[in-house]
This record gives C-alpha cells, sequence and structure tokens, in this order.
C-alpha cells in the first residue's frame, strides 16, 4: 500500500488533482496551510483520505508529513508538488521579503520535500509531480519573484529527474497558463499584503479540474513533461526565438503592472 501526497490541496488546482486521484482509488495525505478548507476538501472525499495542515516550508511539517504516510499508507509512492504563492508587483518596489517567501514556498520547500521523501518514492518506484508554471519559462512583467523560483523548480527536477531515474524514480513537469484557481486572488502586493489590482492575462482562464485531468493523465503515462493551451506553448517558443518581439508584445499586454 502507499499514497499521494498533495500539498497546497485545500483549494484551486491542488483540490481538484485530490479529486481526481480520489476517482481512480488512490489512498490521499493532504496537506496545506489552511486547517479548515483542508479539512472540508478530506471529509467531501470520504475514505483513503488523511489530512494534516501546516507550513510546506518547515521542515518539521515536511517530516510529519512524511512519517504519517509512512505510518498510515506505508509511504509515499506519488509527491505532488503543487502548493504556491504569486505576487503581482514591480521587482524595484517589492519588499524583499515578499520576493523570499515565493522563493520559499514555490522553489525552496518542494525541493526540500521531494529529496526527504524520496527514500520512500525510490521504494515504490514512484513519482514526483510538480506543478511548475508557463512563467518559469518565459518573463511576465509583475512576476520577477514568481517567474524566478518557478524557473529555479523546473531546472532542479529536470537534474533530479537524470539522476533517479537509476533508481526507477519517475518526474513529471506540469506547466499550467492561466487557471482560475486562488492563487492569482490571492496573490501578493509589493508590500506583503494582497495585492491591490487585478492580474493581467491572455486568453481565458481555464478551469481547474481541466488541468488536473491533463496531470493525472500525463502521469500515468510515465510522460515528463504535460503543458496547458496551445498559446502559452506558442508564447514560450516565441521567447525562444524571437525574444524583442515576444517582450513588447507582452509589455502591451501586461501594461497594467507598470503603472502600479
Amino acid at each position: 500500500m502507499s499514497c499521494v501526497l498533495i500539498t497546497g490541496a485545500a483549494g484551486g488546482l491542488g483540490r481538484a488533482l485530490a479529486a481526481e486521484f480520489h476517482d481512480r482509488g488512490q489512498h490521499l495525505l493532504l496537506t496545506d496551510v489552511a486547517a479548515g478548507p483542508l479539512e472540508e476538501v478530506a471529509g467531501a472525499l470520504g475514505g483513503q483520505v488523511e489530512a494534516l495542515a501546516g507550513d510546506i516550508t518547515d521542515t518539521g511539517h515536511q517530516r510529519a508529513l512524511l512519517d504519517r504516510a509512512e505510518h498510515r499508507f506505508g509511504g509515499v509512492a506519488v509527491l505532488v508538488n503543487n502548493a504556491g504563492i504569486t505576487h503581482r508587483s514591480l521587482a524595484a518596489k517589492t519588499d524583499p521579503a515578499v520576493l523570499r517567501k515565493v522563493m520559499a514556498v514555490d522553489w525552496q520547500a518542494p525541493l526540500e520535500l521531494a529529496l526527504a521523501a524520496l527514500p520512500q518514492i525510490q521504494r515504490h518506484r514512484g513519482s514526483i509531480v510538480n506543478v511548475g508554471s508557463m512563467a518559469g519559462w518565459m518573463p511576465v512583467l509583475g512576476r520577477a519573484g514568481y517567474c524566478a523560483a518557478k524557473s529555479a523548480l523546473a531546472q532542479s527536477f529536470e537534474v533530479i529527474r537524470c539522476e533517479q531515474q537509476q533508481h526507477g524514480v519517475h518526474v513529471l513537469m506540469a506547466y499550467p497558463s492561466f487557471l482560475d484557481t486562488p492563487i492569482e486572488r490571492n496573490a501578493l502586493g509589493f508590500d506583503g499584503r494582497p495585492a491591490r489590482h487585478a492580474r493581467s492575462k491572455v486568453g481565458q482562464a481555464r478551469d481547474a479540474g481541466w488541468m488536473a485531468v491533463r496531470i493525472v493523465k500525463a502521469l500515468e503515462a510515465r510522460r515528463r513533461r504535460v503543458y496547458s493551451d496551445r498559446f502559452s506553448v506558442f508564447a514560450s517558443v516565441l521567447w525562444r526565438l524571437l525574444p524583442d518581439v515576444y517582450l513588447r508584445l507582452m509589455r502591451r499586454k501586461f501594461a497594467v503592472e507598470l503603472e502600479q
């Protein structure tokens, strides 16, 4: 027996992923910083689900999660690093504490948790799923810290994939674009308080459930990467081939960020 450990499971994509795995009969261990919403999700799903609230950047909480997974389910077979935070603020105006927080949640915590979970994942010849972002591939105005964190996440786990292949560990990088999830509604502003302006986006925001299905199907096929809509993939290619053109278009689409 084993379990799927999902971070940031109280809402948005994490909640959708929990439902998708549960529908496939998986045992789940869910975590999020918000205890109330987390218990609500676990209760709605019913049996075969454990919940343990806490700060994912706290190594003590990480150890508690892995201990719970071991003793309750026989270990983690699939780790889903979904918890994330973003900001909407110009880099020059942003409190460095905001940038540190974004890096801690979006890069350092997933990396530390994955490394600590490796013995369990190796034993089950399991998988690590990381929810990255197209912003980790290409620059987006007002998201300097977020772009940096998601880029670091991608590069770190591309290395880990190569290092762990000999141990039977599979790594899937998921690259959503604009999803209708609380991560943007809870974005930090330059001072660490909630951002005061609406987010800029290109195209229509997708439903989290749509992306959750894509991720789980890619995991079952043991694919290495799964992307969002074709427009976002096109934008990333444009950034690589014609970066100055991409920057002009991005600056136009996200011009509101320069006014904050």
